[in-house]
């Protein structure tokens, strides 16, 4: 059965497990500030009395006065700085805890659950906004405090100031249940749009080549800011709920204040209340009505919410299970695929493949576009798992052995390699270990790279951004990488495509140089890697058609018909024992020369008028 990553719930994503101790810091600092906050009032107060009552200054009161006030200042200073590293550690975290599901997980997984540009938002904007809900969360609380603080001041000063403010209390809560509401519905909408428009934005910039071959450059601007219009509109929800919400506050809070004021002078005229207490009631109404202060942070962790519900998808994904089998060390890196099946929304894109490699030799992978060879090519090394049957090396099953274990024997080359890194040396490099100057100039060599490379400005070190490469030369630079990282096992997803005739027999002969030592399987387009190999599987709609030696596949016009799309090259003649079967034996500059003039290509084969079997005439 298809494996599927399981349903993601709506529960948003833990952030705060390791950075417990943080947020215990910060939360006690915004309470003890909320604390001397609440009690500075009641110090006024009592200093004002003592001054009008006795006539003397009230040194004491005043130094608890300044004392308060410091420990405030102080306090609010480290909740800003320690709020502020505290948000940006837990935004690494979960960039890196989210990125390490996504790469952990098989990648169909991740593909489904969100788009390359919508991937990015999510690490960015989302992952931001979701690690901004914890430290939000914490000084909330304090903001709670300073209200609750005022409220109880009111009370235990004069019940009536403190029954006038709650008189208008249900408005006020009814105002911040509908920012919360609108907020986080106007969020997620915002957001949504936000990633598709970074989706068509990436698609644009790697398609940039087809778009301005084909003239549709205003056409495809016209569809990435397609959904602009959407967006501003989610923006100016947003804003809206946010302005109806600040602007009921600014009529209903100063309303409230008159109110708390006007009871609290009645009782000083009725003689219940001192001047002092007056003074401490006026403070405390303000930091009662600070509830609306609440706004903000209400509106940080509504947003945060909605971008966690986003990433909960991605926290969700499924890392590729393991039994912790190891590869028997110095294996010959024997391949074997046995009756694997492959399905893809409901339809069969590889069926009953049973192919063996046997160690120490190469395979090539042929097959019209669409026939499954870059799928077989990912199942072989597990980039993804069959849905049906095994594959094993060296008769270790690979579903059974740990992923990261797995890359040290199993390595990959592709055709659009990416290069992750800042200077040509670092991306060659890059990988789970450190190969060594000495191995990355022998992978630069064996690569064919080394020539263009040692005419960059700083040779290997030169930063990548001011190395312009061709594709020829980014596809040898990512052999090169697979050459250095290479373990008994090496795959090549077409891989050669982009390089030119000697280039490419370069790379082969460099191959051949580790037959016997290393498994190589290659996906091919071009009859001379075909021919370079020891034996060619081809496959026909998903299913293995043959295999076979190139020289004998190549008798049916049907095999040759899987290269007619691709231009002219000469099919080369038939082992003679001296070299490595199907490999071009070493050649002089000037032989070399020749393969860039045009070749002859390999007539067809003639089938005898009785019937017989096909013949492959001479090469002329």
């Amino acid at each position: 059965m298809t494996r599927v990553p399981p349903t993601a719930t709506a529960r948003p994503p833990t952030v705060v497990r390791a950075g417990r101790l943080p947020l215990t810091v910060l939360g006690l600092c915004s309470a003890l500030a909320a604390l001397a906050a609440v009690a500075l009032p009641f110090a006024l107060g009592s200093a004002v009395d003592t001054l009008i009552t006795d006539g003397r200054l009230p040194g004491a009161a005043l130094l608890l006065c300044a004392g308060l006030i410091a420990a405030d200042v102080l306090l609010d200073a480290a909740v800003a700085i320690l709020g502020g590293t505290t948000t940006a550690t837990l935004t690494a975290r979960l960039r890196t805890t989210v990125l390490d599901r996504v790469v952990r997980a098989e990648p169909r997984h991740g593909a489904a659950v969100a788009a390359p540009g919508d991937l990015t938002t999510r690490l960015t904007a989302n992952a931001a906004e979701a690690a901004a809900v914890p430290v939000a969360t914490a000084t909330a609380v304090a903001t709670v405090l300073l209200p609750l603080g005022g409220i109880a001041g009111l009370f235990l000063i004069d019940p009536w100031t403190g029954l006038a403010l709650l008189a208008g209390f249900p408005l006020l809560l009814l105002l911040l249940r509908a920012l919360v509401r609108d907020t986080s519905a106007a969020a997620a909408d915002y957001q949504r749009e936000q990633a598709l428009i970074a989706t068509r934005l990436t698609e644009a910039l790697d398609g940039a080549d087809t778009v301005r071959a084909s003239h549709s450059a205003a056409r495809e601007r016209a569809r990435v800011l397609a959904p602009l219009t959407a967006l501003a509109d989610h923006g100016r929800r947003t804003w809206t709920v946010h302005g109806r919400a600040v602007g009921g506050s600014a009529v209903l809070l100063p309303l409230l204040t008159f109110l708390v004021l006007g009871v609290g002078g009645l009782r000083l005229a009725a003689g219940a209340l001192s001047v002092g207490e007056l003074l401490a009631v006026s403070r405390y109404a303000v930091l009662a009505i600070g509830i609306g202060a609440l706004t903000g942070a209400l509106t940080a962790i509504s947003r945060g919410r909605a971008a966690a519900r986003r990433l909960a998808p991605l926290l969700a994904l499924p890392g590729l299970p393991h039994r912790g089998l190891t590869l028997p060390p110095g294996g010959p890196g024997t391949l074997v695929l046995r009756d694997v099946d492959v399905v893809r929304d409901g339809r069969a894109l590889l069926r009953g493949i049973t192919l063996t490699v046997p160690g120490g030799t190469s395979m090539a992978v042929v097959g019209r576009s669409g026939s499954g060879k870059s799928l077989l090519a990912a199942v072989a090394g597990r980039l993804t798992d069959p849905d049906a049957g095994t594959v094993t090396v060296d008769g270790v099953p690979l579903d059974g052995v740990d992923p990261v274990r797995l890359r040290d024997e199993v390595g990959y080359a592709f055709a659009r390699p990416e290069l992750p890194g800042a200077t040509v040396e670092e991306a060659v490099a890059f990988g789970a270990g450190d190969p060594g100057a000495a191995r990355l100039a022998e992978a630069l060599r064996a690569a064919a790279a080394d020539g263009f490379v040692a005419l960059l400005p700083d040779g290997a070190r030169t930063p990548l951004e001011h190395a312009p490469l061709s594709g020829g030369e980014r596809q040898r630079l990512g052999l090169a990488r697979a050459f250095a990282h290479a373990g008994r096992v090496l795959i090549l997803d077409d891989a050669t495509s982009s390089l030119d005739t000697v280039t490419e027999r370069r790379v082969q002969r460099a191959l051949a140089a580790h037959t016997g030592t290393r498994t190589h399987l290659v996906v091919a387009h071009r009859v001379s890697t075909a021919a370079g190999a020891d034996a060619v599987a081809w496959l026909h709609e998903g299913g293995l058609r043959a295999v076979g030696a190139h020289t004998t596949l190549w008798a049916d016009p049907e095999y040759r018909a899987v290269f007619a799309a691709r231009p002219p090259e000469a099919h080369p003649p038939a082992h003679d024992g001296g070299h490595d079967p199907g490999c071009a034996p070493a050649h002089s500059a000037a032989e070399e020369s020749a393969y860039d003039e045009p070749v002859t290509p390999w007539p067809a084969p003639a089938r005898p008028a009785d019937g017989g079997p096909l013949t492959v005439p001479e090469q002329r």
